[in-house]
């Protein structure tokens, strides 16, 4: 199977919502047998960025924030859509970071980016790493973001994944990369 060569062919696009944060199309397609698939929806996100955020005190700083969709509080990283000012996603982690929970300094390190739902989204989440970070100003989320900052022992955290303690799944991923990186979990295979 060639995995270079996309096996459908667009044969017509059409944008139905086109807004600030996100525009939905619906594209025909057709295969290389010749079937047509429509219409297929594809959702046009910006990037977006997430934070392992590790303070001075070795505990994970979190946020807890209303999420509409899901009409539940969910405790997720912090992090967001990056801005078109933002030099990399570092600097659009950092930004978000002091945003969201007032913390900043340490160390930052980029340490990858995954697709959210490849099949219908176009964006990927930026996964960035800090250590060592400290209360450096005010919390100041944007006006319609309703966020409390928690920090919690990695061990609490990573004994909360099991039972659903991160509400945002692609969350729990980064976590375990994030917290592998900076030495404080193994993910080797055990022999």
């Amino acid at each position: 199977m060639d995995t270079e060569t996309p096996p459908w062919t667009t044969t017509e696009s059409k944008i139905l919502v086109e807004d600030r944060w996100i525009r939905l199309r619906a594209d025909r397609l057709r295969t290389a047998s010749g079937q047509e698939i429509a219409p297929w929806y594809v959702l046009d996100y910006p990037e977006w960025c997430a934070v392992v955020a590790l303070d001075e005190a070795d505990r994970l700083v979190m946020v807890r924030q209303w999420r509409h969709g899901a009409q539940s509080w969910s405790l997720e990283l912090p992090g967001g859509v990056m801005d078109a000012e933002d030099a990399d996603p570092i600097a659009a982690a950092r930004r978000e970071l002091l945003e969201e929970t007032g913390f900043g300094g340490g160390a930052w390190t980029y340490l990858y980016a995954g697709h959210a739902n490849p099949a219908i989204q176009t964006n990927r989440l930026h996964i960035v790493l800090a250590t060592g970070i400290r209360l450096v100003a005010p919390a100041a989320p944007e006006p319609t973001e309703l966020i409390r900052v928690e920090t919690l022992p990695v061990a609490e955290v990573l004994a909360g994944l099991p039972r659903g303690l991160i509400g945002q799944s692609m969350h729990v991923g980064a976590i375990c990369v994030g917290l592998a990186a900076a030495g404080r979990i193994s993910l080797e295979a055990a022999a």
